[in-house]
């Protein structure tokens, strides 16, 4: 044995993974946890899907490989779903390609377009998985900050004076996930502006457009938005099928395609029962979306109670299944996010682990019963 791969020199073990052990250990110890910190829907999938995907795990044929492409009755759900819900064309033969998880996707992109050493700009706060997955590529993360003052847009100011000639992607997300601001198509035409006038990818990664948001947007929406950019999507969120895997990268037939190389070396296709419940997932009309919404409606109007008890700072703009919070002056989010922990059992997550922009933050997830978070407030009355 002649050691490990330099790439784990780049990546440490994702926080939810190491967290979620300890959370179980204190579980297993009796301690009655409350957990607030991850976002994985707990609500279950409408019947109609999961009896799609019961009835096609009853056919003999069902269980063979599949193709890496998605069958096309998927990729037209996939393109029927953008049109209906964007306002989006897409063709379902090129401009469409199933993936196992938009997670896979970020890696898949990644793969398909960076070399050693290019640069990759990275939002701050962001989802972690941009950072571990360019360091896995002996690529360089760039970091650019996102302002709290301007509803989470990127510091132009300090965009325009850096440096560009070696970035080759960048990540963006709206509704953005640590802190839940929506966006709008004007801050997705200056994101496709400056990307052209500097040759760089953009990559939109969109899983919670329609999470207590009444306007759910593509950036593929603005003009000549597929030349100069792919977008992520997923059916975690929105379907409440997360352990599902089924994600979805949409965009030029040529970027695609770059994709689908990468893609067609990592997998055998998606399991045809998955595939047909997504179908049927993505045929569901807007009450489905708005029934799921008025749950997570409830939700956090008892989470911005506990805020409020907690003295945390919320935005009233926040979109998307979290609350994000800033803690009063003078403390730690940290310190908050043990306390709550270990005094009170309750978990949520620190904002540190999404960059230092989110140092200051704690963030709950709307992934919890209405009763136990009324048991988490009734713990806090006490809190001190």
């Amino acid at each position: 044995m002649k050691g490990y791969s330099d790439r784990l020199g780049e990546v440490q073990e994702y926080y939810f993974s190491k967290k979620l052990k300890e959370v179980q250990q204190l579980r297993e110890a009796g301690k009655p946890i409350i957990n607030m910190g991850i976002g994985s829907p707990d609500l279950p999938p409408d019947r109609r899907v999961t009896e799609a995907l019961k009835r096609t795990a009853d056919l003999p044929d069902a269980h063979g490989y599949q193709s890496y492409q998605g069958i096309p009755r998927l990729r037209k759900a996939m393109a029927d779903f953008y049109a209906r819900n964007y306002g989006v064309p897409l063709d379902p033969q090129s401009e469409i390609l199933p993936l196992m998880g938009s997670k896979e996707g970020i890696m898949h992109v990644s793969m398909a377009f960076l070399n050693e050493g290019d640069e990759v700009l990275v939002p701050n706060p962001g989802y972690p998985t941009y950072t571990s997955v360019t360091r896995l590529l002996h690529a360089h993360p760039v970091y650019f900050d996102l302002l709290e003052g301007t509803q989470w847009e990127p510091d132009w100011e300090a965009l325009e004076n850096r440096d560009l000639s070696r970035v080759k992607l960048m990540w963006v997300n709206y509704p953005h996930m640590p802190t839940g601001a929506p966006g709008s198509k004007e801050l997705f035409a200056k994101l496709l502006n400056f990307v052209r006038r500097n040759d760089i990818l953009l990559v939109h990664d969109n899983p919670y457009s329609f999470i207590l948001n009444e306007q759910p947007m593509s950036i593929l929406e603005l003009p000549e938005a597929k030349n100069h950019a792919l977008e992520l999507n997923s059916l975690s969120k929105t379907f409440n099928i997360p352990g599902w895997r089924v994600g979805m990268l949409a965009g030029r037939q040529d970027y695609l395609q770059a994709v689908l190389r990468v893609k067609s070396n990592m997998d055998s296709g998606m399991f045809l029962g998955i595939q047909e419940g997504a179908i049927s997932a993505l045929s569901l009309d807007k009450s489905w979306i708005t029934s799921t919404n008025a749950i997570y409606k409830a939700r956090k109007y008892l989470v911005l109670e506990m805020a409020s008890m907690l003295g945390l700072q919320v935005a009233e703009r926040g979109v998307g299944m979290f609350v994000w919070a800033k803690v009063p002056s003078g403390t730690k989010a940290i310190d908050l996010v043990d306390r709550l922990l270990y005094e009170k059992d309750i978990f949520i997550t620190p904002g540190e682990i999404f960059g230092s922009g989110g140092a200051a933050y704690v963030r709950f997830s709307l992934c919890v019963d209405e009763q136990q978070i009324k048991e988490a407030l009734n713990r806090l009355v006490k809190y001190d």
